[in-house]
C-alpha cells in the first residue's frame, strides 16, 4: 500500500515512538488534509498535541471496536501483530500497516540490503554503510538500527543498509539482497511462540532475490535450503574467518586482531557484510582494510574504560543467553564478573548453565526479574565459583565491584530484556555506565544514521 491510497479513508497512528512521530510527519507531508487519528498512552497526549495540533489524540490502547472504526492503522513495531483486538479488527475489514511496509511500497527499486539475525544484525548493518562508504558509494544507514525508514522517505542513496527486527521483517516488500546473521529464539512474548518467531524471522527470505545466509548456523541452512539464490558466509569457499584472518575463499585480507570490537562474532560480521557488499556489485576486496577504522556501536561489547582497577564492558543489547556467551567468548582467559538478567520471556538458560559449567573463575551476579530463574539454574548445576542474586542493576554493579579483582572485568550482558527496570537496552546501558562512574550519555549515539 502506498501513501497515496490513504486519501480518502479513515486513518489512525497506533504508537507515539519514533516510528509513530515518522509516520505522522511522512502522511502530513503528502497528504496534508488527511484526517489522523493517534493512539498513544495516556502520559504522550500532551507531546503528541504539541507535535501535531491537527491530530486527534486519543491516550489509551485501543480496543477491537476503536481499531475497527478505521480503515488503515499504521502501527509502531513493537505493538504485537497479534494482539486480539488487532487479529479482531483485522477480521472485521481493518486493514494494518506500518512505516516500513509503506516505505518499501514508495521505494521499490532502492538497491536494500535488508538485515536480520537475532543478534549481530546492527553491527553487521552498520558495517556494511561503512564498508560501502569507504568506497565512495553513497550509503544510507536506517531501519531498526535507529533511524526509521520514512524518516529518509525522500532520500537517494546507492546502497541501502536497511536493518529489520523480528516485528518488520514481514513488512518489507521486495529487496535485492536479505542477509541472515544469526537465528535463536527471542521476542516470544511479542510473537506468541517460538516456532511463530522463526516464521516471521524467515519471511525476509520470501522477499530477498538474493539470499545470504550464515553458513556455520545448521538450523539456518536447512530452513532457508529452499531459496533459488541462496550465498552462504562463515565456510570456506566463501567469505570467512581462517586461522586469524578474514578470508575470501583462500585469501587472507585482515587479521581478526585488527577489528576494532572483539570476539569471533564479530569476525563473522565482518564477513557477512563483506559478502553483502560483493553480492550487490561492490569491491570488498578493496574495501577491506577499511574494518580497522569502524567503531563499536553503542551498548554492544562498549568498552567504557577503566575505573577502580577494573574494566567495564557495557553489553546491554545482549537479550538473550547465546548473546551473553558469545560476550563471554571474546573476554576468554581474563577475570570476569558478568552481570545477567532482567525482563522474564522464559527463555531456556541451559546452554549458558552448560557452557560456563568448566569455567571455574567466572563469577555471575543474576538481577531482574530473571534472576532467581538463572540464579536457581545455576546453584543447581554448581556450575560456578562465585554465583551472587540481587534485585537491582544498581546491586548488581555494587556486588559486581566487590567480586571482581584488580585487572579483571565488569560486564554487563544480561542476556533479557530492559523491560523490568528500564524503557529499553540503551537507557539500561547509559544506568550501567553512571553506576560504573562514566558519562551516560557521553557513551550513545550510532555514528552514520542517515545518508552520506
Amino acid at each position: 500500500m502506498r501513501i497515496a491510497e490513504l486519501a480518502g479513508q479513515r486513518v489512525a497512528i497506533w504508537g507515539f515512538g519514533r516510528e509513530g512521530r515518522a509516520a505522522i510527519a511522512a502522511l502530513r507531508g503528502r497528504l496534508p488534509q488527511l484526517p489522523l487519528t493517534l493512539f498513544c498512552g495516556s502520559a504522550e497526549v500532551a507531546a503528541a498535541q504539541a507535535f501535531d495540533p491537527a491530530l486527534q489524540v486519543r491516550g489509551e490502547e485501543p480496543d477491537a471496536a476503536a481499531l475497527g472504526h478505521f480503515d488503515v492503522v499504521v502501527k509502531s513495531p513493537g505493538i504485537s501483530a497479534y494482539k486480539p483486538a488487532l487479529l479482531a479488527a483485522q477480521s472485521g475489514g481493518t486493514h494494518f500497516t506500518s512505516g516500513t511496509a509503506l516505505w518499501f511500497a514508495e521505494r521499490p527499486q532502492a538497491p536494500v540490503v535488508a538485515v536480520t539475525g537475532t543478534k549481530g544484525k546492527s553491527t553487521t548493518t552498520a558495517l556494511i554503510a561503512h564498508l560501502a562508504r569507504s568506497l565512495d558509494v553513497r550509503t544510507a544507514l536506517a531501519g531498526n538500527i535507529g533511524l526509521p525508514l520514512l524518516e529518509l522517505l525522500d532520500a537517494q542513496a546507492g546502497l541501502w543498509a536497511v536493518e529489520l527486527s523480528s516485528f518488520q521483517t514481514g513488512e518489507a516488500g521486495p529487496v535485492p539482497l536479505g542477509v541472515f546473521t544469526s537465528l535463536y529464539e527471542e521476542h516470544l512474548d511479542w510473537h506468541g511462540s517460538r516456532e511463530r518467531y522463526l516464521a516471521d524471522k524467515l519471511k525476509l527470505a520470501g522477499v530477498a532475490r538474493t539470499l545470504l545466509v550464515n553458513g556455520t548456523q545448521e538450523a539456518l541452512l536447512e530452513r532457508t535450503a529452499a531459496h533459488p539464490d541462496r550465498v552462504l558466509f562463515g565456510v570456506p569457499q566463501g567469505w570467512h574467518v581462517h586461522e586469524g584472518f578474514i578470508c575470501r575463499s583462500a585469501e587472507r585480507l585482515f587479521a581478526v586482531d585488527q577489528l576494532p570490537v572483539p570476539g569471533d562474532h564479530n569476525a563473522l560480521n565482518a564477513c557477512a557484510a563483506l559478502a553483502a557488499l560483493e553480492a550487490m556489485g561492490h569491491d570488498a576486496r578493496t574495501a577491506a582494510p577499511a574494518l580497522a577504522h569502524f567503531h563499536a556501536l553503542p551498548h554492544r561489547l562498549q568498552p567504557l574504560g577503566e575505573r577502580d582497577g577494573r574494566q567495564w564492558i557495557n553489553d546491554s543489547i545482549s537479550t538473550t543467553p547465546q548473546a551473553t556467551l558469545a560476550a563471554l567468548a571474546s573476554l576468554a582467559g581474563r577475570a570476569v564478573t558478568v552481570i545477567v538478567g532482567g525482563h522474564d520471556r522464559g527463555l531456556d538458560w541451559t546452554d549458558f548453565v552448560d557452557a560456563v559449567s568448566d569455567q571455574p573463575s567466572l563469577a555471575i551476579v543474576a538481577q531482574g526479574a530473571s534472576g532467581p530463574r538463572i540464579a536457581a539454574a545455576l546453584g543447581e548445576a554448581q556450575a560456578i565459583g562465585e554465583l551472587a542474586l540481587v534485585a537491582t542493576l544498581a546491586d548488581a554493579v555494587e556486588r559486581a565491584r566487590a567480586l571482581t579483582p584488580t585487572g579483571g572485568v565488569v560486564l554487563l550482558s544480561p542476556g533479557a530484556p530492559s523491560f523490568d527496570q528500564f524503557r529499553d537496552y540503551a537507557e539500561r546501558g547509559r544506568r550501567f555506565a553512571e553506576l560504573a562512574g562514566f558519562d551516560g550519555q557521553a557513551i550513545s549515539g550510532i555514528e552514520g544514521l542517515g545518508v552520506s
